[in-house]
């Protein structure tokens, strides 16, 4: 793990163009994977995701990089060129930024720890792993 004081790069990523990179200054949490209508509608499949501290999330390219309020309760971050889903942001929790596992440069040194709104996913897949 970095330290956030120190400027240690913990992690990088961005879109499928590069109008959209990143750099992670702090811890990420292990991957969620989400099965919900709405997270499966944006990536044409479940979303898998860690999290870092809004703060340690540093855009270096952005030019691309449009917000979609997809309820009431959160907002997703994506790219306007290529369509790269990327981020999500509670809106209950401003200080924490979900960000899409696919869209880091590995290796993340990242695992799936947990699988939600199982109930809503999709018929044509099973979940095989054990982090439920």
């Amino acid at each position: 793990m970095s330290d956030p004081a120190s400027g240690t790069i913990r992690a990088r990523g961005g879109c499928l163009c590069g109008g959209v990179r990143y750099e992670i200054h702090g811890p990420l949490r292990d991957v969620i994977a989400c099965h919900c209508s709405q997270c499966r509608r944006t990536s044409g499949h479940f979303v898998a995701a860690t999290q870092a501290c809004s703060a340690d999330l540093v855009l270096c390219e952005s030019a691309t990089l449009r917000w979609y309020r997809s309820s009431a309760e959160a907002e997703r971050g994506f790219c306007a060129r290529c369509g790269g889903n990327l981020f999500w942001r509670p809106a209950a929790e401003p200080g924490v930024t979900s960000i899409m596992a696919g869209t880091l440069d590995t290796p993340t040194g990242l695992k799936i720890r947990q699988h939600i709104f199982v109930a809503d996913k999709s018929d044509y897949y099973e979940i095989g792993d054990t982090a439920h």
